[in-house]
């Protein structure tokens, strides 16, 4: 990553700015963006325009409060479901509960639009700090961080530009690590299950580390299939079952995401199905699910607690010192394999030929 990120706006943006920007005064503005008083729609139109390209966020905090921010920092999370998140948001909390801050937090259900409805009513209550999952945000979310002010830390992903600071792991280099140890172990014809991806940022970004390494050993994957909707164990089980039925020739199924690999542990250990010897799986996450099982999944941590902490703690420093010194800080975690019980070490016949 060579890019430098976009650093957040030394000040908060004003009415004033909108005013400049549409060429309308600052009280029409304040008419247009409190729905107050007549404005004619063309005025209303060039206000929002500049308003939404400048990223501009209306302050609710009234009166002698107006110019101050409040203790809170938001959390932008796109799910609760997912295990993940909240063993992040317990780390978080963990270390702002050492300072005056506390964390609020908002969730996206991976839609980029309910982000930006999300982000634009919690930056209107001026917090210190914005923690949120990903890099990957609309023109109009980017805009409104930028513009607010405050630090920002995208977190879970590296594989991008930051607007500000980021703590998170490379899932290109997660996907690339996890295939060189199927490969390693001997497996050869390999099926990929997940969820469908243009939303899933960080699970596409994998799918595409893992099959780059399958390439450069003139490898492709065998069989595939994509759910929406939220995982679950019902899904590993019914998918796994298809593709095995489809393709009764794949020897690991490689899942993008523990959920549904242990759905199809489940299916396979119903089945009778020798795993590891005959079939292999793996996840991603070591999610504490797994510990409950006579064989454990095979997975990859990220280390997203460290990744709560680390955000945490990067927005308590700044919200101390008040100044933007500690601006673009990037720490890349890396993420470690579990080969659990469903990951062979070394294959059947000998070594993988190189």
């Amino acid at each position: 990553m060579t890019d430098e990120p976009h650093k957040p706006a030394k000040r908060p943006l004003t009415l004033r700015d909108v005013s400049e920007a549409s060429g309308v005064s600052e009280m029409t503005v304040s008419r247009v963006l409190r729905n107050r008083g007549d404005v004619s729609d063309s005025t209303r139109a060039r206000v929002l325009t500049a308003a939404k390209e400048l990223g501009y966020v209306p302050n609710k905090i009234a009166g002698a409060l107006a110019s101050q921010r409040v203790n809170l920092v938001a959390v932008i999370i796109p799910s609760l479901g997912n295990m993940v998140f909240p063993q992040v948001l317990t780390a978080i909390s963990e270390v702002l509960d050492q300072t005056p801050l506390q964390p609020v937090v908002g969730v996206t259900n991976y839609l980029p639009e309910r982000e930006e409805k999300v982000l634009y009513e919690m930056l209107s209550w001026r917090p210190s700090g914005v923690i949120i999952a990903g890099l990957e945000h609309s023109d109009a979310s980017k805009a409104m961080l930028r513009g607010a002010g405050i630090p920002v830390v995208e977190i879970m992903d590296t594989d991008g530009t930051p607007i500000d600071s980021m703590v998170g792991i490379s899932h290109r280099r997660a996907g690339r690590m996890m295939a060189e140890a199927i490969m390693k172990a001997g497996y050869r014809k390999i099926a990929f299950l997940g969820t469908k991806m243009p939303l899933d940022h960080r699970a596409r970004k994998r799918f595409e580390g893992f099959t780059e390494a399958l390439a450069k050993k003139g490898l492709e994957i065998v069989d595939q299939e994509f759910y929406d909707g939220g995982s679950s164990l019902a899904k590993g089980r019914e998918m796994t079952a298809r593709v095995l039925e489809r393709s009764p020739e794949v020897d690991f199924v490689y899942y993008s995401n523990d959920k549904i690999g242990v759905g199809g542990l489940l299916h396979c250990l119903d089945a009778g199905i020798d795993v590891p010897g005959r079939l292999g799986l793996a996840g991603f996450n070591n999610i504490s699910l797994l510990d409950g099982f006579s064989k454990r999944l095979a997975t990859m941590d990220s280390g997203r607690e460290e990744i709560g902490r680390r955000a945490a703690e990067i927005i308590a420093a700044r919200v101390e010192a008040g100044s933007d010194e500690m601006a673009g800080e990037r720490i890349e975690l890396s993420p470690t394999i579990s080969r659990g019980d469903t990951l062979r070490a070394r294959p059947a016949g000998g070594d993988y030929p190189e």
